[in-house]
């Protein structure tokens, strides 16, 4: 491992390019961002087009960063992934390409990548381990969506071999909190699933139906938690091998889904509709690696996250 890799470099003042940055974790990286006094620089699908390198590369030259948060990506919940797989896996591969690239091009010092569990494979050994990231297919709803994270991250490893460029990639597990999205086709399961039992509490409605079977099992990181991870490695470094983020809790869906119907007040029925997907059986990851390199950390608990959570549904909903 080159010596530069682990230096750690001060936020403080640093220019740093997030891209996403008007995404849910995005918001949080740059909120993050401000806090330890780096001067955060925003761009988003509004104004830049990933998928273009001219555009790309336009950007960077603009911006000039020292370090690139990369936060972008194409997608949305299970149910959009499922009917969206070349455009999931298209526009992510075109997007961490050019992104990547241009970094490298451009000097960047040190670029941090954000994965995705569904990069692991759909029967992968629980917890979820970095050193199986390759093995196995991933789960078919999000296939194409895990199958460009993982691109991305052998991209970064060959840069590294060949030019000696500095980047970090992070695989985030499923994360909550404010500001994640509600919408009916793009949210993911504690959007979801806030949004059923809250418009069921406001209706009176005696039952709630949810996706799945309810066994399917998920590992939860509250936004801000996993915001505060990611400045802690951009600054600390470590080289391109991935880092987990997660809490290290296993719950089963059924478990959330009575965590959010208390946090939202719904006292109704909850059923379950088995010809839905679960999506992937189980996924909790394994936060030893993360533990190691980044130091131990208090974790926001679920049910301060989720009143957070709900309380941002009511507001803006």
């Amino acid at each position: 491992m080159r010596a530069e890799w682990t230096e750690a470099l001060p936020l403080r003042g640093a220019r740093v390019l997030v891209t996403g940055a008007g995404g849910f974790l995005g918001q949080h990286v740059m909120e993050a961002l401000r806090g330890v006094g780096a001067v955060p620089i925003a761009t988003t699908r509004a104004d830049t087009d990933l998928r273009d390198p001219g555009a790309v590369r336009a950007l960077f030259a603009r911006a000039r960063p020292e370090l690139v948060v990369h936060a972008a990506a194409v997608g949305g919940g299970i149910g959009w992934m499922k009917d969206h797989p070349a455009t999931a896996l298209a526009g992510n591969v075109l997007v961490n390409t050019n992104v990547l690239q241009v970094a490298q091009e451009a000097g960047v010092r040190r670029l941090l990548g954000v994965s995705s569990a569904c990069a692991y494979a759909k029967e992968a050994t629980q917890p979820m381990s970095e050193g199986d990231l390759y093995e196995g297919e991933p789960e078919p709803t999000n296939g194409p969506y895990g199958h460009a994270k993982r691109l991305m991250m052998r991209h970064g490893a060959a840069l590294a071999e060949e030019f000696g460029f500095d980047s970090v990639y992070v695989v985030p597990t499923n994360l909550y909190g404010p500001g994640e999205s509600f919408d009916p086709v793009r949210s993911h399961v504690i959007g979801a699933l806030i949004r059923r039992f809250e418009v069921a509490r406001r209706e009176a409605a005696p039952e709630v139906v949810c996706w799945g079977t309810g066994r399917a099992t998920r590992d939860l990181l509250f936004v801000r938690d996993a915001a505060h991870l990611i400045l802690r490695a951009l600054s600390l470094g470590g080289g391109p091998e991935p880092v987990n983020l997660g809490s290290g809790v296993e719950r089963s869906i059924a478990e959330l889904a009575e965590a959010v119907a208390a946090a939202c007040g719904y006292t109704g029925r909850l059923g379950w509709d088995s010809s839905k997907p679960d999506g992937m059986p189980r996924k909790q990851l394994d936060p030893a690696r993360m533990c190691a390199r980044l130091g131990r950390v208090e974790l926001t608990p679920l049910s301060e996250g989720l009143a957070e959570t709900v309380a941002c549904f009511r507001s803006c909903c």
